[in-house]
């Protein structure tokens, strides 16, 4: 089967692994380094538990075969014990016989109905737990990039005594800002690794949601990359314009 017709749980783990490098190498005392390597060893762990997941439990199967071989063979053994005979004294035996197999039929459905939605809730726990793990992780991304604010390059206001601390340059901080972005982009598909082997649609719409908000929240990062970007040239041209009017003077 072709490579590009399902994500590769592996690379989306060397990808965060190489992140968290570039963040660590750049940002060496930012926590945003310590939260890229929670992300990755999160990764690693989804990487297994999706295995798990899209593996079929074999003792539920067996279990779930074997209730339906013993209910066949317990209605079939009702079925040859009537007594078909005319006679009013067989009605009702065969009335009986009818009711005994209906009943066997009741119970051995709804065991075998039990068995085969267990497995299916249980699976579905399992991924939920996992994807409330990486709605948090989300936030707590998102967290770090809420106080980088692209308006501190050409404030010229006073701060506060509780204004946070902005020492990152424009360059630096639309580094940050990506990096922020591309963390985004891969817890999302760290998420999508549930639904890609489950079938289940209450997982598949909760990695719905976590996509459709992790792609909000990098379109946000976005809103502020382009505004350093434009308001950077902007501050070079006013620092720049009093020695130009100093030198035509």
């Amino acid at each position: 089967m072709s490579n590009y017709r399902a994500l590769d749980p592996a690379k989306i783990v060397a990808t965060l692994e190489q992140l968290h490098l570039r963040i660590a190498e750049r940002f060496p005392l930012a926590g945003l380094a310590r939260v890229c390597a929670e992300a990755t060893e999160t990764a690693s762990a989804a990487s297994e538990r999706v295995k798990t997941i899209g593996r079929p439990d074999l003792r539920l199967r067996a279990l779930f075969y074997l209730l339906l071989a013993s209910g066949l063979a317990a209605i079939v053994t009702i079925a040859v014990k009537v007594n078909y005979t005319q006679g009013a004294d067989n009605v009702y035996s065969v009335l009986q016989g009818v009711d005994s197999g209906f009943n066997m039929v009741v119970l051995f459905g709804a065991a075998i109905l039990g068995v085969a939605r267990y497995e299916e809730r249980s699976k579905r726990a399992m991924a939920l737990k996992d994807l409330y793990q990486l709605r948090s992780l989300i936030h707590i991304i998102d967290m770090h990039q809420l106080t980088k604010d692209p308006s501190v390059i050409t404030q010229t206001g006073p701060a506060t005594a509780a204004s946070p601390e902005h020492r990152l340059s424009a360059f630096e901080l639309t580094r940050y800002l990506d990096y922020c972005s591309e963390m985004l982009s891969l817890t999302a598909k760290v998420a999508a690794l549930y639904a890609q082997s489950s079938g289940d649609s209450v997982v598949i719409g909760t990695v719905n949601d976590l996509e459709q908000l992790a792609a909000n929240l990098s379109e946000k990062i976005w809103q502020k990359i382009g505004l350093v970007r434009f308001e950077a040239p902007v501050r070079a041209l006013d620092a720049a314009a009093p020695a130009v009017a100093t030198r035509a003077s």
